[in-house]
């Protein structure tokens, strides 16, 4: 599958330079930061969540991972909820499944960043597909999905060997 085009036209009409970086087939943002040799930090992943009848995206570290509580009290929502691949396929027709990109406005949803995300110089992601992301400006990325800023994302427990 190719990168939507959707994306593509919409950077492109709000003048905003970006890369696309095609790499080895990865299903997780951490995967596409190791294919790509840089830090969990400065790939980011997108997290759709549902809470209160509404849904979200979120984006957070692919190093990182979503302290849930946190989340709820900044949504201000009593329930939440990470949701379902069937549910994901209605929402991002044009992406492979699995393969959200943070444009949560082009999908008719609302986008929050953690503020360790806002931090960055530049950021990459995934482009909608399982071998494709764009490297862009953090700066640029805020100018086109105006995402709301909070405190939610925690580093990730260090595995056991």
């Amino acid at each position: 599958m190719a990168i939507p085009q959707r994306i593509c036209d919409y950077l492109d009409s709000q003048d905003i330079p970006y890369e696309v970086l095609h790499h080895s087939q990865a299903f997780t943002a951490q995967g596409v930061a190791h294919s790509l040799h840089v830090s969990g930090k400065r790939c980011v992943k997108a997290v759709v969540v549902g809470g209160d009848e509404r849904a979200a995206l979120v984006v957070i570290p692919a190093s990182y991972r979503l302290n849930f509580q946190e989340l709820m009290a900044t949504l201000e929502v009593s329930r939440l909820d990470m949701l379902p691949e069937s549910e994901l396929v209605g929402l991002f027709p044009d992406c492979d499944l699995g393969a959200v990109p943070p444009f949560g406005n082009l999908y008719g949803m609302d986008v929050w960043v953690d503020r360790s995300v806002a931090d960055a110089e530049e950021i990459l992601f995934c482009a909608g597909t399982h071998e494709d992301c764009i490297r862009m400006r953090y700066s640029d990325f805020a100018k086109v999905t105006l995402p709301r800023l909070g405190r939610f994302a925690e580093m990730a427990a260090a595995k056991a060997a």
